[in-house]
């Protein structure tokens, strides 16, 4: 289990949110906690996605739910893993958490579950542009440490993979009854 970090994590984290500090990037990393909190803001992107793509509705709102669901497999990992948040004097911790626990990001798993599903319906990869920066933040405002957002990153690609291949298939089923 992973109930206490090592020095070594502690240390790459201090130093990841000294250089990523920069003027201007705290608020940035706050406003994305705060729009991918329980995944809400990657959630009501993919009801967006459905009220305007009415041709392929029922893939967004699969894919929307597919979120959350990736928000929820984060959450029962870390009630069985317990690994507490960042704490040391060499970590500023720059925002609220709605959990002590920090074993894998929340944020890393629905924001990387929402970036491959949206890819497959938007048909552009958002991988890149989404995912880095939310990782990223977490480690900006102190609230993990950098296997919480690889091993959050890690599930959300799995789960988002996984239902990303479920809805071509339907689609493909669905093209092919017509």
């Amino acid at each position: 289990m992973l109930k206490k970090s090592p020095a070594t994590e502690v240390v790459v984290l201090a130093k990841a949110q000294r250089l990523l500090n920069r003027k201007g990037a705290v608020p940035v990393a706050r406003g994305m906690s705060h729009f991918g909190e329980h995944s809400a803001g990657w959630f009501a992107l993919g009801l967006l996605g459905a009220a305007v793509d009415r041709r392929r509705r029922k893939q967004w709102l699969v894919a929307a739910a597919g979120v959350v669901g990736a928000h929820a497999a984060s959450i029962a990992v870390k009630r069985v893993v317990r690994r507490p948040r960042p704490d040391d004097p060499s970590v500023e911790v720059l925002v609220g958490t709605p959990s002590k626990l920090s074993f894998p990001s929340s944020h890393a798993t629905s924001t990387t579950a929402a970036a491959v599903l949206y890819s497959g319906l938007t048909g552009r990869n958002l991988v890149p542009a989404l995912v880095p920066p939310m990782l990223a933040s977490r480690l900006v405002l102190g609230v993990h440490y950098p296997t919480d957002v690889l091993a959050g990153a890690a599930l959300g690609g799995v789960i988002g993979g996984l239902l990303r291949r479920k809805l071509k298939r339907d689609e493909r089923d669905e093209r092919e009854e017509d």
